[in-house]
């Protein structure tokens, strides 16, 4: 079965900030009911899983402020104009944990809420990391810590890591390993 797109009418722009653009879109469904439909636009994200010598994974614990609470996490970051998801990859990784990777593949994508954002979240495996110093950004206060593939799977399933874009890389990442 083919299922009908909606017909876009116009799009406009209700709000820019340096992060993502608010969207308003008039659309015509197939059954010529018209609507508005009102959502988030980004030029997408990368996610990087580090992966150390020994196997460990490097991941990251942040305070997420809309939460209220402490966020255990993969280094991650807003594509900003004019970069590529591999740039922003490899910078998130130095800022957020202060490593580099000499091996940094590409292994899988997912939208991390389709019914409100256009955001594409690449996902990348990153191996021979040596240590350049990281410098997070000023919102950021970051506590490294470095887990076991099984540590990972048993902090999902407690709820201990909540972060669901975590959740769907480790999803990709982990049959790769």
């Amino acid at each position: 079965m083919t299922l009908k797109p909606w017909k876009k009418i116009y799009e406009s722009t209700v709000y820019k900030n340096p992060y993502w653009t608010y969207k308003r879109d008039a659309f015509e469904l197939p059954s010529g009911k018209h609507g508005e439909y009102h959502y988030v636009h980004t030029n997408g994200s990368s996610m990087v899983v580090p992966i150390m010598g020994d196997g460990t994974v490097l991941v990251i614990n942040q305070y997420r402020y809309l939460m209220g609470r402490e966020s255990v996490e993969f280094p991650c970051g807003s594509v900003k104009d004019g970069s590529t998801h591999e740039e922003t990859a490899r910078k998130e990784l130095a800022e957020e944990t202060g490593y580099s990777a000499g091996s940094l593949i590409k292994v899988g994508e997912f939208n991390p809420y389709n019914g409100v954002t256009t955001e594409m979240c690449q996902v990348f495996i990153a191996r021979d990391l040596g240590f350049v110093g990281g410098t997070p950004d000023e919102t950021e206060e970051l506590e490294l810590l470095r887990l076991t593939p099984a540590e990972i799977d048993a902090q999902i399933r407690s709820v201990a890591i909540w972060d669901g874009m975590t959740i769907a890389a480790w999803s990709i990442v982990k049959a790769k390993l």
